[in-house]
Order: C-alpha cells, then structure tokens, then sequence
C-alpha cells in the first residue's frame, strides 16, 4: 500500500511536459491537484482529512474551484498550519505542488513507520498481559490447590523424613553441661561480677577473659537467664542469647558479605530477592547485631577477629543501630518497599549487650572496644576444682568411681570441659567391660590417657627435702601460671677469673638477672662470683619473660655457694634491685594457681603485690617481703648470715 502511494505521487509529478500533450494548462494543474487530494485521502482517510481541514480552517479553501486556493488548503492541512497565507501565483503552482508531493511522501513514510512501531508495541503488551494473566492464574491455582510432587521431589522429601525420624541420645556434653550458676565450679568471683553488671538496670558490655573449658560461655547464658525475672531487669523474658565465634568473621573489604553487623544484596550480581530484583531495588540483610537487639550477643575468641571488623562492632555500639548503604538505593523510586527504605534511611536496630570471650591477652584487643567493656577474669582450674567437676559429671551418668579416679584425671588436665571428655570415653570403656554394673576404674583412666597421647598436665612436684642450689621460681604463659625450675652450681677457680653460664634461651632479661643477683651476692655474703666457675640452669630451657626470676636466681646462687638448703615446698617470684630490694611483678594471681598444681605451700610474693592476691589464697601461705633477706627467712631451711 505504502509503495502504491509513493509510486502514484511521483507518476503525478514527473509527467513531461511536452508540446505533444494537447492538455490545456489549467486542466493539467486541477489533475494533479485532484491526484494529490485522492492520495491524501486513501493515506488519511476522508473523514480525517475534513477534521484537519476544519483545524487548519482549510474547508473553504478545499471546496474553492481556484486552484491557487486548493493548494494553499493542502498545504495547511500537510503542515499543520492555519495561518499560511497567501495563495501561491498561478506561475508557482507547479513547483509548489511538487514541494507538496516530497511533503506528502515523507508524511506517508512516517506514518508507515509509526503503524509499524504501534503494532510491535500492541503486540508486545498483549503478550505481557496474557504472561501476566497466566501468572496471576498460576497463583490462584497454587493457592486454591498445592501442585503434585514430582517423584524426584517425593523422594527427597522421603528422605528427610526418614532421617528426622533417627534420634540419637543427646551428647555427653549437652548431658553434663551446667543447668544452673551453682553447677559452675571454681568460677563463685568471676560468676559473681558477671552477674552484678548484667543485673543492674544499665548494664555494661562485657570481656571475659580466661583459659579455656572453664565454662565462660555457660556462665553468660545462665547469667541472662537469671536476671531476666528481676523487676530492674532490662532483659525481656524473651531476649535473646545470639552466640557466634569471632573465628569465624572476617571483615570483607568489599562490603558484600557481613554476618555480623549485616549486608546488602544488590539486585544485578548477588540476587536480591525476586520481586527486589525485576524492579532493580537492592536487598538490606540485617545481621546478628541486629538478632541479638534487646538481648545478649556473645562473641566467642572475640580477639581473634580482625581490627577493621572490631572497629565496626565499635560503631554499632555506639549507634545501637546498624546502617546500610548501596548505590542501587535510589530513595525517590515508588517501587521500593516500605521496609527496605526504613532500612536504608534508619538502619535496623541494634541495642544489645555485647559479651565477648577470649582465651587470649588483653592486648589482642582493640583498645577502643575495651574501654567501652567493663573486664572480667575467669581463673584456671585447680585439681580440686576438676574432682569436683568429675564426681558431679559422675553422679548425672549415675556411674561408679573407683576409688582415687576423680584425682587421677584432675592429672590431665586443668579444663572443665576435658575431664568431662576424659570422663565419658572411660565410660564407653567401662560400658563394654561391664554393661549391667558400670564402674570406671584407673585402668580405663589410663587406657584413655595412652589412646588420646595425653600427658601428665603437673610434672614438677613440690617436696618435703631441702635441697641446696634448686628453688622454684614462677611463670606465667596466657592466663596459666606455672612453677619454673632454677638450679645453680658452683665450682671454686682461680681468684677473679671465674666465668658464668646462663642458658641463652631463657632470654635476655633472665640473663640480666643473673649479673644483678652476683652484685647482691657480693653485697650479703661479702664473696664475689668471680672466684667461682658458675653455671646456672633453667631446666627445660623455657624462656623467662621479664625480671620476676630474679630473687630465685639469687636465692639459688646463694644456696650453691654458702651450701645452704632451699625448702623444695617454696616457691618465690618478685624481680631483684642491686640495692637488693624486692620489686613487684606481673601476674601474680595466676602465679599463685601455678604453685597450687605444683604442690607448692609457701608462696614468697613482692609486698607491693600484697594487694594482687587475697590472703590465703587457694590455700597457700603467702608472705609478702621487700627485701632479698625478708625473703631468704621462708626460702632456706637455715638462716642465712649477712656481712656487714
């Protein structure tokens, strides 16, 4: 159709006119004109045409029997203008009648093009409401009536059902786990103050520090239980215990992924949501800062979580809220959901108490994140501690004991949690030796000591005899306190070239020690070192980090060279001066747990460390002294005479 009307445009223009043409002029016009007039109605349409003549105030003009007229009405309604005026010269009518035609080939052209475009566009619309349509009829169907399962699906689901059908008994450690604060052993301080700061109405943000299996994280989750029924209580019955490990978080630059403090999907490359993702509307995950909102979160080995992670937990503290960002969120568009721009525009809540648990020092955390947290310190177990731990764990298997069993594990180890392992694979063994009358005897303490490669945790023994050149000095690794063995041993040598040994691995500050201990040497005994051929050993090699072994190393170079004995139930920590003073040290608490598992009864501390430890502490006899010779009363079975 569209090539009939151009063809039948240009057949009307491009006539010769030759002599040989016998038509009058004024006829030939009013052909072209009429031709003209006949292919803008079969392209518009009659009725369409009279409407544009009545806008253009073209229908006198259209009726006109004046050419010059006529053409000035086709040519308002061609270009849509009312107020052209004049009519061209009878001379110009051909060359506007041909201006008229290229006009009304291009306006042809056009239209032909737009129907084109509008029957695409019918077409797509059409097909978009009848997908539209069958997904609205999908929805109603899956609503009135479930569609059937596949038979790949029946059979998954089989599956599961038949694996949620096998129970096991729960675990041995769900079993034994304290049900209430008393059951936690040897923790009465550290549980006491955890309490008093999670019950009060403001309560604090908590770091527990201390070895592991010594039950900080059953302490956290008894102590929310406990307070939530007190009328000052913030917690609500239903707060929450969100627990995590801060093994596990890992600060992710990119901003992609955050379980911790939450994320956001953006609707191209992470998959939003379906109905976020068609309209290209980004997705706000909320993280377990926000689970834990109006309840505890505990962060298991909080100190292993990287700077940048803990500076952000830093911030959501400080806000209670955490924010999102995303250059997907555009917060004019109407298609975003109501949630998602609270989100975006508010952040999600986050108002909770912060409990973080490490087995690592202090210093692994950031220092800005500990001076927002109130600290609390869980002490090492002692072997008293782990019987009783064993004979409760005991009583709930409703097992036998041999006699001497809860003491032979205490051997092992110094962890709650691992007795507890200890105690029920003897069980298993003791089971299949004797189902019907279970007791577990030494001989399945051992068996699981030699399958597990367990060793004996004390190997230094405290002891009755007194011995010259050897004392028990003090160390301390983590939050674990532990006895070291210093021995001396002096030769005599040609006066003033003696020589001194020291093991260079136990560090240079040991070393140190040993030069200031020969200076107090001289000072009360009147003998100089460097009469002597020397060696002092640290035995095991261990490194001494710091000076606290400095009154040992002193006491032992003493002992070697006037021959006097050393109490082996002693055990003494506390850095030497050259004035001979004794200076105070760091970690003397755990220290003191050290002397316990050694056997260890006397205890010889700093007297500026009196206030470190309570008197009595797990039973020893403290005695805090300021001078190398207040010291040597409890350390050497006879009194050491000084020179003047």
């Amino acid at each position: 159709m569209f090539k009939k009307l151009i063809g039948a445009i240009k057949r009307t223009f491009t006539r010769k006119k030759s002599v040989a043409m016998p038509l009058n002029k004024e006829t030939e016009i009013d052909r072209e004109i009429n031709a003209l007039y006949e292919i803008v109605i079969e392209a518009l349409g009659s009725d369409r045409l009279v409407l544009q003549a009545g806008k253009m105030d073209a229908l006198r003009l259209l009726r006109s029997p004046n050419p010059c007229e006529r053409v000035l009405a086709l040519r308002r309604i061609l270009e849509e203008n009312p107020t052209l005026t004049p009519e061209p010269e009878p001379k110009e009518l051909h060359n506007e009648i041909a201006r008229l035609s290229e006009l009304l080939a291009n306006i042809i052209a056009r239209h032909q093009i737009e129907d084109k475009i509008d029957r695409k566009v019918n077409e797509k619309l059409e097909h978009d409401h009848q997908e539209y349509v069958k997904d609205i009829r999908m929805q109603i169907l899956k609503e009135e009536k479930p569609s059937e399962e596949t038979p790949h699906d029946a059979k998954k689901r089989e599956e599961i059902e038949k694996l949620e059908k096998v129970k096991l008994t729960q675990s041995v450690m769900e079993l034994l786990r304290p049900k209430n604060l008393d059951e936690i052993i040897g923790q009465e301080r550290a549980v006491k103050s955890l309490r008093a700061k999670l019950a009060s109405p403001y309560p604090q943000h908590l770091i527990l520090y201390g070895p592991p299996g010594v039950g900080k994280t059953t302490a956290a989750r008894l102590v929310l239980e406990s307070v939530k029924n007190l009328e000052y209580s913030p917690f609500k019955e239903d707060a929450p215990f969100i627990e995590t490990d801060g093994t596990t978080l890992r600060w992710d630059p990119r901003d992609m992924t955050n379980p911790l403090l939450g994320s956001v999907h953006d609707p191209i490359y992470q998959g939003a949501q379906k109905s976020l993702a068609e309209s290209g509307v980004p997705e706000p995950k909320p993280g377990l800062v926000t689970d834990a909102h109006g309840g505890i979160l505990f962060i298991d080995e909080i100190g292993e979580m990287d700077t940048m992670l803990q500076n952000k937990l830093l911030k959501v503290l400080e806000d209670k809220r955490a924010y999102f960002e995303s250059a997907y969120y555009d917060p004019t568009d109407e298609r975003v959901p109501k949630y998602v721009k609270m989100l975006f525009e508010n952040g999600a809540p986050a108002d909770f108490v912060l409990i973080g648990a490490t087995t690592r020092d202090a210093a692994s955390i950031n220092p800005a994140l500990r001076s927002r947290c109130a600290e609390i310190y869980f002490e090492p177990l002692t072997p008293m501690h782990i019987i009783e731990i064993v004979k409760n764990a005991a009583a709930k298997l409703n097992v036998k004991l041999e006699d001497g069993i809860a003491e032979t594990i205490s051997e092992y180890t110094i962890e709650g949690r691992k007795a507890i392992n200890i105690l029920a694979d003897a069980y298993s063994l003791a089971l299949e030796d004797n189902a019907e009358n279970v007791q577990i005897t030494k001989k399945h303490i051992y068996e699981v000591a030699q399958v597990s490669r367990l060793f004996q945790y004390v190997t230094k023994k405290a002891s009755s005899n007194s011995t010259v050149g050897h004392i028990f000095g003090l160390g301390v690794s983590g939050f674990i306190g532990s006895v070291i063995e210093i021995e001396a041993i002096v030769f005599p040598a040609e006066k003033g070239k003696g020589t001194i040994r020291f093991n260079e691995t136990a560090g240079s500050m040991a070393k140190d020690s040993v030069f200031n201990a020969a200076s107090v040497l001289r000072k009360v005994t009147g003998k100089d070192i460097h009469d002597f051929d020397v060696h002092i050993n640290v035995i095991g090699g261990g490194n001494i980090d710091g000076p606290s072994a400095g009154t040992a190393i002193l006491s032992a170079l003493i002992s070697a060279v006037t021959g006097k004995k050393i109490r082996q139930d002693v055990a003494v920590t506390g850095e030497i001066s050259l004035q001979g003073r004794v200076r105070p040290v760091g970690g003397v608490f755990e220290k003191a747990y050290g002397a316990k598992q050694a056997g260890i009864k006397v205890l010889v501390i700093p007297k500026e460390n009196s206030k470190d430890i309570p008197p009595n502490h797990l039973g020893l006899e403290i005695h805090a002294v300021e001078t190398a010779e207040d010291a040597f009363k409890y350390i050497f079975e006879d009194e050491i005479k000084f020179v003047d």
